[in-house]
């Protein structure tokens, strides 16, 4: 799925966060879980895709990215409720059958 993202990764529910931005969000996140890239989210085991926001452009989603790194950690965690109140792993979303069995719901 190719088009502009901002992306929000997280340990477990209300763990470590990570915010990134991508053209390819599959590919990016498949990435951090396989440790292919990012130390950070290797080191901290953060691989939960929790929230992801779609943009027209790159450079949206880049001005995007840099806000919402700048918030405070409480507007992080509401905004991820809101569309994600049981901080599901989205990540079968887009490749169906690619949940990771350490991730389940109800883990962590």
């Amino acid at each position: 799925m190719k088009q502009p993202c901002v992306y929000i990764l997280a340990s477990q529910r209300n763990g470590t966060l990570y915010i990134g931005v991508t053209s390819d969000v599959v590919r990016r996140v498949w990435q951090h879980r396989s440790g292919e890239t990012d130390s950070f989210t290797a080191e901290y085991g953060v691989h939960r895709l929790v929230y992801a926001e779609f943009h027209t452009t790159m450079a949206d989603a880049i001005h995007r990215e840099k806000c919402l790194k700048v918030w405070r950690r409480s507007w992080k965690l509401r905004l991820i409720e809101e569309g994600n109140p049981r901080w599901r792993d989205l990540y079968p979303d887009f490749v169906p059958g690619a949940l990771d069995p350490r991730l389940r719901e109800g883990d962590g």
